[in-house]
């Protein structure tokens, strides 16, 4: 199997000014190639940590991929270092980059200027891959290594460019390496916590034929996603993916990159039926979630956020004594919440939140993390049933109303396959 490492190049993801998004995709990536990552490196702007770090990675993989540096102001010293670390005598232009950044910059009415015309310059032992996103092309340097036999991939650091040019960079290692076979599945679930789900499989996990792994990605808002990874033909992966789902069940809602609102709107889709939501500690996060998908005006027909008591009276029809006699955060009042929203909207199902995410304004019998959710559906003969459940957990506040929201969009989906 090839090894790759993936490099950051830039103090400002060193002290935190910004988060590296690219690694992450760039490591999924690979992976999908049946490339293994050894490393993921961040390293300064300092030409002797850049020129050591990446030369100790070119000895340890088959492929280093570089993100960042190559910007046109002085602090952007990596081209230099790739210059020194390829043997490259000096710099020679890359006349179709520079045709591109004359484009780029007309388009936002700038000059051209000496530092974009720089960044058109590359390496004399490099190879140029075009970039059309921005004003440094990415470059490829072969024969580097201990073995000479390794190959640096430098990309820019703007996350937009970088993975523009990914498809590029796959391609050429496509072309020049032999990859190993690698096919995988990824089943995703919820409502089952990682260590109960690693119990209830454990027979058909030990059972697994050679050359067959699975791992447990957790995620606290999206689920387990469990990764079946079979290296060679994959003969056996999907018979494999389709015995782990009936071990599984309806904790099973999706596959690959499938989340709880999508899978949701899937469902609605293929049944001609629509959801409404009434939201209260979750703020219209919900809301959120599920117009993040294109197409959902065909089954979300809207919210109400009911933060207020006034708005759960007033607009949801919730009576002002389950409020006395209960509170809002209770099983009797997100009862009422649900199925006013429904009737309220017209809406087939709809799905209510009433809790309390911290970090103050918990007690006793109602601490911060604890919440009632509800998930209601409009029967054939009028009547409403509505499913609830208490939930808690212990996070920060933001954490606490992701879960809260998915939490709640699982029960609604449970909800949708009862009927």
């Amino acid at each position: 199997m090839k090894t790759a490492t993936i490099c950051t190049i830039g103090d400002e993801i060193l002290i935190g000014q910004i988060v590296d998004t690219n690694s992450s995709h760039i490591a999924r990536t690979l992976q999908s190639l049946g490339i293994r990552v050894l490393y993921h490196l961040s390293i300064a702007d300092d030409r002797d940590e850049i020129l050591g770090r990446l030369s100790e990675a070119l000895d340890r993989s088959d492929i280093v991929i570089a993100t960042g540096g190559l910007g046109p102001t002085r602090d952007d010293i990596t081209k230099d270092c790739l210059r020194i670390l390829s043997g490259s005598e000096g710099f020679r232009d890359s006349e179709e980059q520079y045709r591109i950044n004359c484009e780029i910059l007309a388009a936002r009415g700038i000059g051209m200027m000496a530092t974009n015309r720089a960044q058109s310059q590359v390496p004399d032992r490099c190879e140029v891959l075009p970039n059309h996103l921005g004003t440094a092309p990415g470059m490829v340097f072969r024969g580097l290594g201990r073995n000479g036999s390794s190959v640096l991939y430098s990309l820019p650091g703007v996350p937009f460019e970088a993975l523009g040019l990914l498809g590029s960079v796959m391609g050429d290692i496509r072309a020049h390496f032999d990859l190993d076979s690698i096919t995988h599945r990824t089943i995703v679930t919820f409502g089952i916590p990682e260590s109960v789900l690693a119990e209830r499989i454990r027979d058909w996990e030990d059972a697994l034929p050679q050359g067959v792994h699975l791992a447990y990605l957790p995620n606290a808002t999206v689920g387990v996603r469990l990764r079946l990874t079979e290296m060679g033909g994959g003969a056996n992966i999907d018979r494999l993916a389709e015995e782990l789902k009936a071990l599984l069940g309806d904790a099973v809602y999706g596959e690959g990159d499938d989340d709880l609102p999508t899978a949701i709107g899937r469902l609605l889709l293929a049944r001609g039926k629509t959801m409404s939501a009434a939201e209260s500690c979750t703020g219209g996060r919900i809301s959120a979630l599920m117009t993040a998908i294109p197409g959902c005006s065909a089954y979300y027909y809207g919210s109400v956020t009911s933060y207020d008591n006034s708005v759960k009276v007033n607009v949801l029809g919730v009576r002002e004594q389950t409020l006395r006699e209960h509170g809002a955060v209770s099983e009797e009042c997100i009862r009422e919440m649900a199925e006013g929203v429904l009737r309220r909207l017209g809406t087939d199902y709809s799905v209510a939140t009433s809790g309390i995410a911290g970090p103050s304004g918990g007690t006793s019998e109602k601490p911060v993390g604890m919440a009632w959710i509800a998930a209601a559906r409009r029967n054939g003969d009028g009547s409403v049933t509505v499913n609830t459940r208490r939930v808690q957990f212990r996070s920060n506040r933001a954490t606490n109303i992701e879960r809260f929201a998915s939490n709640a969009l699982n029960l609604l989906r449970l909800t949708i396959l009862e009927g």
